[in-house]
């Protein structure tokens, strides 16, 4: 199997969330590993979060598996049902349709590192329970929960 070359994959911090809630992740760099290497399947990304830094917006997705398996410092894991330490080599997993919003935090001094992993081909909608913001797949962007525009 060939080794990744990370450097030859473009590190960003873009997202597709609207403001206010894009400033949130400000603080994620991520490279897009699966589809940098090819993989067609699986959803894979090295991401980095500096101290402060939010991994995305609390979350949980009807269709899609998610794994988190933590490389390098440590984040806090805020679900619904309270906040976790992850360091490195802790892993994480998030079955499709529970509901169940997740996210990582990183509350140190010091960066941590990631890789998170998910299900390309999977359906369904990412319900955001914080905040009034649905990802939409039938519409293919982001609604309010109710289905209404931003």
């Amino acid at each position: 199997m060939p080794k990744a070359d990370l450097s030859s994959i473009e590190e960003t911090n873009r997202t597709g969330y609207p403001e206010p809630y894009a400033s949130d992740v400000a603080r994620r760099r991520y490279r897009r590993v699966g589809a940098g290497t090819g993989l067609t399947g699986l959803g894979m990304s090295h991401v980095v979060l500096e101290p402060g830094g939010w991994s995305a917006q609390r979350h949980w997705h009807d269709g899609i598996d998610e794994i988190v398996i933590m490389l390098g410092g440590e984040a806090m894991l805020v679900e619904d049902g309270g906040e976790t330490l992850l360091v490195a080599g802790d892993i994480a997993t998030f079955p499709a349709g529970v509901a169940n919003g997740h996210h990582l935090v990183n509350r140190s001094d010091r960066d941590c590192t990631f890789v998170a992993i998910d299900d390309r081909h999977a359906e369904g909608d990412c319900h955001y329970p914080d905040i009034d913001l649905l990802w939409n797949t039938a519409a293919g962007k982001y609604t309010r929960k109710d289905g209404g525009s931003l």
